[in-house]
């Protein structure tokens, strides 16, 4: 239960409760960012109330504590050409923190107030929100040039609109897979496809399509298989 119990304050904490512009901050000014501290403090904070035992007050500070390496780290040897290598190690390292935590506790199990599927479905929603869409933009960075193109082409869009119903497709998705219901999978496929491609056949611009078709078929697949794993 510890395992999973500090894998969801992490999802919270590193996607969910950070915004973007504490991340651009703890790029430019590094460990002078004060959002350094105030992020490696949530991640304290969530795993002393997820865990909720005194006795273990320990393992908050150690999260804390590797957290803030880990973190300081990543800002200040990464740069443009290695940043999608760093956000990977970093997450990596995260996990990998937990998991010895966990094993070491010999709490290394997937119970969580001992109704396992409840967490799994958690845990994976969780995922297929912020977390899903950072890993498929930074999949996406080498390519984003291409999204030049897109301020040529006459249309106006909400902010952060792509973002929002990309999550939204994704739980879709997620949860006609997880009711035995994978039609509806076809049919997210089908009213993305009406919707979202229609306006890129009438700009002409081949790139722009190409990059948002991948994008798509990454977030429907990663959904999918979030959704195999779940069962």
């Amino acid at each position: 239960m510890i395992f999973n119990l500090l894998i969801l304050a992490h999802l919270l904490g590193d996607f969910i409760l950070q915004p973007n512009s504490w991340v651009s901050d703890k790029e430019n000014r590094k460990l002078k960012s004060k959002y350094l501290y105030f992020h490696v403090l949530i991640h304290t904070v969530l795993s002393f109330v997820f865990l909720w035992n005194i006795e273990l007050w320990w393992i908050p500070a150690l999260v804390g504590i590797s957290h803030f390496i880990i973190d300081s780290a990543k800002i200040q040897f990464q740069n443009v050409k290695t940043k999608k290598r760093w956000f990977f190690i970093d997450q990596i390292l995260h996990i990998a923190v937990i998991a010895g935590i966990a094993f070491y506790c010999n709490e290394f199990n997937f119970e969580f107030l001992k109704d396992q599927n409840y967490l799994k479905i958690v845990v994976a929603a969780l995922f297929l929100t912020a977390p899903t869409s950072i890993i498929i933009r930074t999949l996406l960075s080498s390519w984003t040039p291409v999204a030049e193109e897109q301020s040529n082409i006459q249309t106006e869009s909400l902010s952060s609109a792509g973002k929002y119903i990309g999550i939204l497709e994704r739980l879709l998705v997620f949860t006609f897979i997880i009711v035995n219901h994978w039609e509806g999978v076809g049919f997210m496929v089908a009213a993305k496809s009406v919707f979202r491609f229609s306006d890129l056949a009438q700009a002409k611009q081949r790139k722009l399509t190409e990059y948002v078709l991948i994008g798509t078929l990454l977030s429907f697949g990663m959904a999918v298989l979030t959704g195999i794993l779940f069962k």
